[in-house]
């Protein structure tokens, strides 16, 4: 933060996690500083939505950084039922279950004429006082500190809007405020574009990798080697030397199930494999599950591939003797096809297409054994099978390092943008005479 200049003058707050202030603010509490404090939403249930109507704000429909998600569309209500719940534009609502702290401005012109639920509890700041500056205030160090040391004495389940409302904020003039709110409003936004781009790049690395192993398992790594119709509409042309084989001529189903003696070995669900990367998210350390639920064994070198939703594209190779879900087949290679080549295989996005179009079951979609079975798959030589893993592993390995980077990039930034909101709210930086850009 060296670049934003500070107060010529501080004094203490008198608070250890607030520390200095600039000399002329004051310290109060959040209900002070409100025409409405701690207003509680209306409780409805699910069976009471429309599909037209006010759109009814749960916690569970605002993003980390404050904004209505519109991803699934939200639920709504008739309007005669939500009469005297209605937000206005500047308000400021917060949730007491759930992920504590979540908050969200509300702007009508942004959002529509909209209510809110019963585990959100609604602010809204007086004429003396910046709409804008409550919300940071939410979103910044001291409120969080705030939360916590209202769990020592409580619990989550009866957190309620009058914690709140006891909070205490440094606060200085509504100029200020307002000019806090504006220097936010453009640091925040160009933070968060930069966070879209490096995400957006992370998305194209992804379609990347998809890609080279789709072209490598269907059409090797030989631009220039004589192709041939494959005969199959999904896989298209692949090199003349190569052969198609039934997937069941080339993998057995391991179909043992976990008993009791079994309990000591790592659990691996669905829960614990990254969508499309062939990574598992688990270790030994990891909480297992008990044997009472239908479990199967799998042994080193299996290829684990998810049946449930296959269109996430969940399958790993298993380095380590365990159990899993009944959800994933467990398959045991033959001497025709390399572990790692088929875990490949598997991974491509034309081969979970095909795969995905054959499911059953239009809430839990699934695909079966006999399906993928006996789809007939292209299949290079053993060695050119290892030349193919080889560079595939290597290629895999770069995107995934440069992946990593982004993310770390990325992590820095929304640590940034936090820190700048803290800052600013609690006068640690002067952002008074900074220009916003139009």
């Amino acid at each position: 933060m060296s670049k934003y200049k500070r107060y010529e003058r501080y004094k203490d707050s008198g608070i250890e996690w607030i520390g200095e202030i600039p000399e002329h603010w004051e310290i109060t509490k959040l209900k002070y500083i409100c025409s409405e404090s701690a207003v509680y939403g209306l409780n409805e249930s699910a069976e009471n939505y429309v599909e037209e109507g006010v759109r009814f704000i749960r916690t569970t429909d605002i993003d980390n950084k404050g904004n209505l998600d519109n991803s699934m569309g939200g639920v709504f209500l008739p309007e005669e039922k939500v009469k005297g719940y209605i937000l206005k534009t500047g308000d400021l609502l917060v949730s007491r279950s759930g992920s504590l702290g979540t908050s969200l401005y509300f702007d009508e012109d942004k959002y529509g004429k909209c209510s809110y639920a019963g585990y959100l509890v609604k602010f809204r700041a007086n004429s003396k006082n910046c709409p804008k500056f409550l919300f940071y205030f939410s979103k910044s160090n001291i409120f969080y500190i705030q939360i916590q040391l209202a769990l020592v004495s409580s619990t989550i389940s009866n957190f309620n809007g009058n914690k709140y409302a006891n909070m205490i904020l440094p606060l200085p003039s509504y100029y200020e405020q307002k000019a806090i709110s504006n220097f936010l409003d453009q640091k925040t936004a160009e933070i968060d574009s930069l966070i879209a781009d490096k995400e957006k790049l992370i998305e194209l690395l992804q379609e990347k990798r998809q890609a080279i192993i789709t072209e490598a398992v269907t059409k090797g790594l030989n631009p220039n080697v004589r192709m041939k119709d494959s005969g199959i509409e999904w896989i298209g042309e692949i090199p003349e030397h190569w052969n198609l084989r039934r997937i069941r001529y080339l993998a057995n189903i391991r179909n043992v199930k976990a008993s009791d003696s079994d309990i000591d070995k790592t659990y691996v669900g669905l829960e614990n494999i990254e969508s499309k990367t062939g990574k598992l998210l688990t270790n030994g350390d990891d909480e297992q599950q008990f044997v009472g639920e239908t479990a199967n064994i799998f042994k080193k070198g299996d290829v684990l591939f998810g049946k449930l939703r296959p269109y996430l594209a969940k399958c790993i190779i298993a380095d380590f003797d365990g159990r899993c879900t009944s959800e994933l087949l467990v398959l045991k290679t033959t001497s025709y096809i390399l572990p790692k080549y088929l875990h490949f295989f598997m991974l491509s996005p034309k081969f979970i297409d095909v795969v995905n179009s054959s499911t059953y079951g239009a809430k839990m979609p699934r695909a079966s054994w006999d399906f993928i079975g006996n789809l007939e798959i292209p299949l290079p030589s053993i060695k050119e099978q290892e030349d193919i893993v080889e560079y595939l592993t290597e290629f895999i390995s770069r995107i995934d390092d440069l992946i990593s980077d982004i993310n770390t990039q990325i992590q820095k930034l929304k640590e940034y943008r936090q820190s700048l909101i803290s800052e600013a709210v609690t006068g640690k930086i002067d952002v008074r005479d900074y220009v916003v850009s139009n």
